[in-house]
């Protein structure tokens, strides 16, 4: 995260990288495969060296940089998240050093999520005795995943996806609970509060049945605001200082800086490593971009120090 300010700060030397090749890293025709290299170790370099140039080529530092590392982005940043607000908030812009898009563009916006979780308590009984006497909350469910679905809207880029599903004993057995965890993706804060009055507003059709609802967006959308455009508009006067069309656009994941972009501080993301293959067995990074990369982010930071 970047701090603009009064005084000087400490110049900081990148550590170097090592790594030992094994069975899990090679490279193949130009491109790195490996456990992360993309999503985002490269990224992790590519800031190292980043910083270390602007060091060396700075007589000083006008402002703070503070170069934060967090290990728990993927599972939702509980941990992380107020050390990621408060320094956000000490800062007038955010470098977040996710992949890029294909083909090397950068991220102006990403969609908010979140999960819920749809719990149906029934009635228990014998399903060939007494199925009269119980109220099945499998049968229940299965009427609020159509109803979950109907929540969703494709124009606004809103889309529920109900991804787990469990419940029931036996086949015998009248199912006493069942539970959906739904996954949520949202373009907009407005979409964000929509979902949630939707998911509150679910109503058994059984009312022999109890149903509850928990959890919500807890990531909220990065918008593409003006503070983004601003930054975007200084990565792509650097690009093209270094011979490259630096696009844009938007994507359906999230990262921290959906955290950061939501309190107001200008974000850009996706200034990391040009690559594919995110999370798969073939993960990789160009090996050619990762200089470009660098000096796109290291001249990036000089021009917001400058500013």
């Amino acid at each position: 995260m970047l701090e603009l300010g009064q005084g000087h700060a400490r110049r900081q030397q990148a550590g170097q990288l090592f790594c030992e090749r094994g069975d899990d890293l090679r490279l193949e025709a130009g491109r790195l495969y490996g456990p992360g290299v993309l999503d985002m170790k490269a990224g992790l370099a590519i800031g190292m060296l980043a910083l270390r140039a602007v060091g060396e080529t700075e007589p000083s530092w006008p402002g703070r940089v503070t170069f934060l590392v967090t290990s728990d982005e993927e599972t939702g940043s509980a941990s992380s998240r107020s050390v990621i607000e408060d320094e956000a908030l000490r800062s007038e812009a955010v470098l977040v050093l996710e992949p890029s898009l294909t083909g090397g563009g950068l991220k102006t916006s990403r969609k908010g999520c979140g999960e819920f979780v749809v719990r149906v308590d029934g009635v228990p009984a014998h399903a060939g005795i007494a199925p009269e006497s119980g109220a099945s909350a499998i049968h229940e469910l299965a009427r609020q995943v159509i109803a979950i679905e109907g929540a969703q809207d494709a124009a606004r880029g809103t889309t529920l996806n109900v991804g787990v599903i469990g419940g029931g004993t036996r086949t015998n057995v009248i199912a006493a609970s069942a539970e959906a965890i739904v996954d949520v993706r949202v373009a907009t804060m407005a979409e964000a509060a929509r979902v949630a009055e939707a998911m509150a507003g679910l109503r058994p059709h059984d009312p022999r049945t109890r149903l509850s609802v928990t959890g919500g967006v807890d990531r909220p959308p990065m918008e593409r605001t003006p503070g983004v455009v601003g930054l975007l508009r200084h990565a792509q006067a650097v690009a093209a200082a270094l011979g490259f069309d630096l696009g844009e656009g938007a994507t359906g994941g999230g990262s921290d800086g959906n955290l950061t972009a939501a309190l107001g501080v200008p974000t850009l993301d996706g200034l990391g490593a040009v690559g594919g293959g995110a999370h798969a067995d073939d993960e990789h990074v160009s090996v050619a971009d990762l200089p470009w990369r660098a000096a796109l982010v290291a001249g990036l930071l000089r021009r917001i120090l400058a500013a």
